[in-house]
């Protein structure tokens, strides 16, 4: 069973394949993925990591969590599950409303 890994802190040019080479000195990478802007490509300055195993996933968090690359210090954690985005788009839940009486507070 895999794991995925969270990796923040990356430097904007890293590219997938560096960090790969990264996470495969402390086991075997499944995949590697720098998250990129949609509109400018430019990298966003994270990425998602994912080992063979959770105990490799572990030995990776512990050994690069904190360490420095490019002068950008890491942060490496396990990776939360992906939230549901199909309810209308909103970060904060929820569809989009609109509609409704705009007479708010005023005196006819």
């Amino acid at each position: 069973m895999s794991a995925k890994l969270y990796v923040g802190g990356l430097p904007y040019a890293v590219t997938e394949q560096q960090l790969q080479d990264l996470f495969a000195a402390h086991g075997t990478v499944v995949s590697a993925k720098v998250i990129t802007d949609k509109y400018t490509g430019q990298s966003r300055g994270f990425g998602f990591v994912e080992m063979s195993s959770p105990e490799e996933a572990k030995k990776a968090i512990t050994a690069l969590n904190g360490t420095q690359l490019d002068g950008r210090s890491l942060t490496v954690n396990e990776a939360k599950p992906q939230e549901n985005r199909a309810s209308g788009g909103s970060r904060f839940g929820g569809g989009g409303g609109g509609g409704g009486r705009s007479d708010r507070g005023g005196r006819f």
